[in-house]
C-alpha cells in the first residue's frame, strides 16, 4: 500500500480522461471516504451529488464549458448546506471548510484508486443552483470531474517549507 505522503505527492489537477467509465465499487469506495471527512462540531454539513447520468453531466457541463472538462465520465457536485454549518462564537461559519476538507478526502482517494481529479470552482453557481433545483439554503461550492487520466501528470513546483512554516 502506498503511504499517503506518496499518494499526495502524485495527486494533480487532471485535465484529460479516458474515455472509460468508474466502475462501482470505486465509486462507494469515494463515497465512503467523503462520508468519514471530519467537520466542525461534526454538522456534516454537505451534499454530494454522484454525477454520471448524460442528463446530468450535461447540466455541469453547461455551467462550465472547458473542452476537458466534458471528457470526464463522472462528477461529484458538493454542495453546503447553510442551515447546518456550524458557526463560530465571532461570526466565522465554517461551512466551506467542512466541504473543503471532505472533497480533499475525495481527491486523494481517488489518486488512491488510480483515477484523476480537478477542483473546479470557476462555474456558474447559480445556473449549477436552478438545474439541479437545490433548495435555497443549498450552495454548490465545487465540481469534481473524476476519471481514469489520459495523459501522465506534470509535476507542479510547490514552495519550499521556510516560505510556509514559522516555529514559534
Amino acid at each position: 500500500m502506498e503511504s499517503l505522503l506518496g499518494i499526495i505527492r502524485s495527486r494533480y489537477s487532471c485535465r484529460g480522461y479516458l474515455d472509460k467509465p468508474v466502475e462501482d465499487d470505486k465509486v462507494a469506495y469515494l463515497k465512503e471516504c467523503m462520508r468519514l471527512a471530519p467537520s466542525a462540531v461534526n454538522r456534516q454539513p454537505w451534499k454530494f451529488r454522484i454525477v454520471r447520468s448524460q442528463e446530468g453531466r450535461a447540466k455541469l457541463q453547461s455551467c462550465y464549458t472547458r473542452p476537458w472538462f466534458a471528457e470526464a465520465p463522472l462528477y461529484v457536485l458538493a454542495s453546503l448546506l447553510h442551515e447546518e454549518e456550524w458557526v463560530r462564537e465571532d461570526g466565522k461559519p465554517h461551512g466551506n471548510i467542512d466541504v473543503a476538507i471532505a472533497v480533499e478526502h475525495l481527491c486523494l482517494a481517488a489518486t488512491e484508486q488510480g483515477l484523476g481529479s480537478c477542483w473546479v470552482c470557476n462555474f456558474d453557481a447559480k445556473r449549477c443552483h436552478e438545474l439541479f433545483q437545490m433548495p435555497g439554503n443549498e450552495e454548490p461550492v465545487v465540481i469534481i470531474p473524476l476519471g481514469y487520466p489520459a495523459k501522465e501528470m506534470t509535476p507542479k513546483v510547490r514552495k519550499e517549507p521556510e516560505e510556509l512554516f514559522v516555529e514559534e
